[in-house]
């Protein structure tokens, strides 16, 4: 597995940040390659993305998920990958936003892109397109606060 871990820090309330990234289906929106995210229940979704020409899609599970501090995931079926993005005040209105996620390459494109770095500059890529999304609307489009420990969800 391959891991990599960007940060950015975006000017919106911290509240405001972690309630825009828990809307999954509008990652399309700021997400390169992704075509779909769609949430079955509040702890599982089924993506549909194109990573290195190729059309993949699987589905992950949140396993925690604590209100304006963190979302880990992990597939459980289809790409293996998994990660965590987490949130801190930066002081003001400013969030820290840190994304990490693990990836396992498959095939010679996908691992020729890994090595030259294709996989970090859309992430980062990622993450500044969700800075422009989110200071530019100055508001989330939605929320959850629920609370994911262990697999399970409360709220």
């Amino acid at each position: 597995m391959e891991t990599i871990e960007k940060s950015i820090e975006v000017d919106a309330p911290l509240n405001t940040v972690y309630n825009q990234w828990t809307q999954f289906e509008e990652f399309p929106r700021f997400m390169e390659g992704v075509k779909e995210v769609r949430q079955t229940d509040d702890k599982r979704l089924h993506w549909r993305a194109d990573i290195a020409g190729k059309e993949k899609e699987w589905d992950a599970e949140i396993y925690r998920q604590e209100p304006d501090q963190a979302i880990a995931w992990r597939s459980t079926s289809g790409a293996q990958n998994g990660g965590e993005v987490r949130f801190s005040s930066a002081g003001g209105n400013r969030t820290q936003i840190t994304l990490t996620i693990s990836y396992d390459p498959e095939g010679i494109i996908e691992n020729i892109g890994d090595a030259l770095g294709a996989v970090s500059m859309r992430v980062q890529g990622d993450l500044n397109r969700f800075k422009e999304f989110i200071e530019s609307r100055g508001s989330e489009t939605g929320a959850w606060r629920g609370e994911i420990r262990g697999g399970s969800v409360s709220g």
